[in-house]
């Protein structure tokens, strides 16, 4: 504890966490945010946006594992994907591990890529280099409003909402609208939901009751990140593929990957989408409809 450096993130009003500091990497102010590469005690080198932590060399692949794959493994088809977000390059990696037929990852801040590709290069993996990606430097929402009927899964991979900030109305209802006109008839969404930690519930809650507004299959689940501090949530929705009655297409298809995962099996599975009982009457009770006029800021 002696002399020792610590980063500070603000998690609500009430609460922070502490990182030890052992260097600080890289720091810019982008147009769009800020962006740091640190290197702390306990997870190794970390990616922050405005103070808050997106990802840790030590952990990483538990959140993009647990983002990417129930949705891969679920959907009945996955030829065309769209990532909203992801500039570190790591849910890329994750999904090409499958045969997709192409790939649009739609990043609206280049630097966060240009910064990952130096920094953080095990995260993408050389996924940027592969022929069936394409990389669109857009605002998410403005690029999906102008698709129709397109992509079998769209993968929402997004900073927490913050007034002011790049992902501030890509959580309203009026936004899950576009993504359920972007994808095909039988297409699946899923987003990152931010903490699911039992004194922080507000923003996953509201995502899940404004989903539930827009597709009528919406599935919630969690898993603990250690550097987040926190069970994290993610919320799978689908237009007519009832997720439930998927579920033994996982096995299967995990066959040709499974010796690539770290975090991801069938058990991994299950206990994600097993909810504490605690969170279950948070949904009963329901959260607020995030709106244009009416977005949600995580703290």
């Amino acid at each position: 504890m002696k002399n020792c450096k610590w980063y500070i993130e603000q998690t609500s009003d009430d609460e922070i966490i502490l990182h030890s500091l052992k260097e600080i990497i890289y720091t810019e102010k982008s147009p769009y945010q800020r962006i740091e590469i640190i290197r702390s005690g306990n997870f190794g080198r970390c990616l922050l946006l405005d103070g808050k932590m997106q990802s840790a060399e030590a952990d990483e692949f538990i959140y993009h594992e647990a983002l990417v794959h129930p949705i891969m493994l679920l959907s009945e088809t996955s030829d065309k994907v769209l990532i909203a977000g992801g500039g570190e390059g790591a849910t890329l990696r994750e999904v090409l591990k499958y045969p997709v037929k192409e790939v649009v990852m739609v990043e609206l801040d280049e630097v966060v890529i240009k910064v990952s590709k130096k920094y953080l290069p095990e995260w993408n993996n050389g996924a940027f280099d592969d022929p069936r990606v394409k990389l669109v430097i857009d605002d998410a929402r403005s690029y999906i409003e102008k698709t129709k009927d397109y992509f079998d899964v769209i993968i929402i991979d997004l900073p927490e909402p913050a007034e002011g900030g790049p992902a501030y109305l890509l959580y309203t209802k009026e936004f899950y609208e576009k993504v359920k006109e972007a994808l095909t008839e039988k297409g699946m969404m899923v987003t990152q939901s931010a903490s699911a930690s039992v004194n922080n519930l507000r923003v996953f809650v509201s995502v899940v009751s404004t989903l539930k507004q827009v597709f009528p299959y919406v599935r919630p689940y969690i898993t603990y990140v250690p550097s987040f501090f926190a069970p994290w949530s993610f919320v799978l929705a689908s237009k007519k593929i009832n997720p439930d009655e998927c579920e033994s297409r996982i096995k299967e298809k995990l066959n040709s990957i499974g010796e690539t995962l770290k975090f991801y099996d069938t058990d991994a599975h299950k206990s994600m989408f097993c909810l504490p009982k605690h969170i279950k009457k948070a949904f009963e009770k329901g959260g607020i409809i995030i709106s244009d006029n009416s977005p949600i800021s995580f703290y």
